[in-house]
C-alpha cells in the first residue's frame, strides 16, 4: 500500500516562511516613512531589519538542535512566534519599541521556521517528491519578500493598515501550519534515505555527525560564497550603479525581477537537477554566472545590463539554495534541520562577511564589483569542483 504525501503540510509551511520574510522586511522599502511614522531616525528603522540575521547567527545551531529532536512543536513555535510578533506590532499607537519587540519576536521564531524545510518534507512526503516540496518551500521564502515588496509599495503612506495586513497573514499561515501539524507525518521513521553509516549517532549528537560529513562541510561552505555574493549584490546594486546614473525606480526593478525570477528558478529549476543528478554542474554554472555578472555590471553598467544580470542571478544563485538543502536532506536524515541551520548559517554569515567588505569600497563600483566576482571564482569555483570529485568518488566505491 502507497502512502500519499501530506502537501497540506507543505503549503501551511510554506505560508510560514513566507511570512517570516514578510515580516522581516516589512519596513526595508519604506524606510523613510516609516521613520516619520514612529518619529525616529532612519537608522533606528534599519534596525528593525538588521535584528533578524544577528538573532538568527545566534540561535540558528540551537534551534536546528530542537527541530531535529521535536519537530513538530518546534515548528509550530515558530509559526506561532512569527504570528504573534506581527501582532505585537499592532499595538503601541505607533511606538517604535512595540515595533522592536514584535521585530525580536518574529526574529526569535524564523530559525525554528527556516531550518524545518528539508525535515518537514522528509516527515510528510514520499522520497519521489521531497525535491519539490523543498523548492517548494524554498521558493515561498523569495515569494514572501515579493510581498513584502509589493505591500510596501502599496500602502506606504497607510503603515497601519500594512501592519494589520502583514499580521493577518502571519495569524491565518499558523493556523494553517498548526492545523496540518496536529497530525504526524506518516515518513517521520523514514531514515533509509539516509547516507549516514549511523543514524543512530545523528540522534543523539547531530552536530558532530554532520559537521564530520566532508560533503556537508564543502556545501556550507560553497553555500556561503554562493549567497555572500548574492547578498552583497542586493545591498549595494543601487549604490554602485548610481554613478552610472541607474536611478532608485531602476534598481528598485532589477531587485523585483531577481526575487521574481529567484521564485521561478527555485520552483522550477531543482526537481529537473535532481533528478538528472547534476548538483556540481549546476552549482558550478551558478558561480561562474555570478563572476561573469559582477564583470558586466563593474565594466559595461547600465539599465539593459543591469536588468540581465538581475535575472540571471535570481534563476541561477536563488535556485541553488533548495538544491543545496535537498542534497543535505539526502544526507543527514535524522540530522536534517541541524544541517540545513548550518547552511542557513553560512548563507548569513557569508553575507555579512562579504556585503561589508564590499561596503569600504561603495565609492569605487568598479572594483566592488570585481572584488565580488573575484571571490566567486577564486573561492567558488575551487569549492565546486572539489565537491564533484568528491561525490564521483562516493558513486564509484
Amino acid at each position: 500500500m502507497t502512502v500519499k504525501g501530506n502537501w497540506f503540510v507543505i503549503v501551511g509551511y510554506s505560508l510560514v516562511a513566507a511570512a517570516t520574510q514578510l515580516l522581516w522586511l516589512t519596513f526595508a522599502p519604506i524606510t523613510t516613512n516609516a521613520a516619520a511614522y514612529y518619529n525616529t531616525s532612519e537608522g533606528s528603522i534599519g534596525i528593525l531589519s538588521i535584528i533578524f540575521p544577528l538573532i538568527y547567527v545566534v540561535l540558528a545551531i540551537p534551534c536546528g538542535l530542537f527541530l531535529d529532536r521535536f519537530l513538530r512543536p518546534a515548528l509550530a513555535l515558530g509559526a506561532i512566534l512569527t504570528a504573534l510578533g506581527g501582532v505585537i506590532r499592532l499595538f503601541g499607537n505607533a511606538d517604535f519599541t512595540t515595533a522592536a519587540v514584535g521585530q525580536i519576536v518574529v526574529s526569535i521564531g524564523q530559525p525554528l521556521v527556516l531550518g524545518a524545510v528539508t525535515a518537514i518534507c522528509v516527515s510528510y512526503l514520499p522520497k519521489h517528491q521531497r525535491a519539490a516540496g523543498i523548492a517548494t518551500g524554498s521558493a515561498a521564502l523569495f515569494a514572501g519578500m515579493l510581498i513584502a515588496f509589493i505591500t510596501g509599495a502599496l500602502f506606504e503612506n497607510d503603515i497601519y493598515m500594512l501592519l494589520i495586513i502583514q499580521a493577518t497573514f502571519a495569524v491565518i499561515a499558523a493556523i494553517v501550519l498548526c492545523l496540518g501539524l496536529a497530525r504526524e507525518g506518516p515518513f517521520s521513521d523514514d531514515t533509509e534515505h539516509s547516507l549516514l553509516e549511523d543514524p543512530a549517532e545523528a540522534v543523539k549528537h547531530p552536530l558532530r555527525t554532520v559537521w564530520g560529513d566532508p560533503v556537508i562541510r564543502l556545501l556550507v561552505l560553497i553555500v556561503a560564497v554562493g549567497f555572500g555574493v548574492f547578498i552583497t549584490i542586493t545591498t549595494w546594486l543601487q549604490a554602485l550603479l548610481e554613478p552610472a546614473g541607474i536611478s532608485v525606480e531602476s534598481a528598485s526593478i532589477m531587485l523585483l525581477l531577481m526575487v521574481v525570477a529567484g521564485i521561478i528558478g527555485s520552483a522550477v529549476f531543482p526537481p529537473m537537477v535532481m533528478k538528472r543528478h547534476s548538483q556540481p554542474s549546476w552549482l558550478m554554472t551558478a558561480i561562474v554566472v555570478s563572476a561573469v555578472g559582477c564583470l558586466i555590471l563593474a565594466v559595461i553598467p547600465g539599465d539593459f545590463t543591469g536588468i540581465i544580470v538581475s535575472i540571471a542571478f535570481g534563476l541561477l544563485l536563488l535556485a541553488t539554495l533548495p538544491i543545496v538543502l535537498e542534497m543535505v536532506e539526502v544526507r543527514t536524515g535524522t540530522a536534517a534541520s541541524t544541517a540545513t541551520s548550518l547552511v542557513w548559517l553560512a548563507g548569513n554569515a557569508g553575507g555579512v562577511v562579504l556585503s561589508a567588505i564590499v561596503g569600504v569600497f561603495v565609492g569605487a563600483p568598479l572594483f566592488a564589483f570585481l572584488l565580488t566576482g573575484f571571490v566567486a571564482i577564486v573561492f567558488g569555483v575551487p569549492l565546486v569542483e572539489r565537491l564533484r570529485g568528491m561525490l564521483a568518488q562516493e558513486q564509484s566505491q
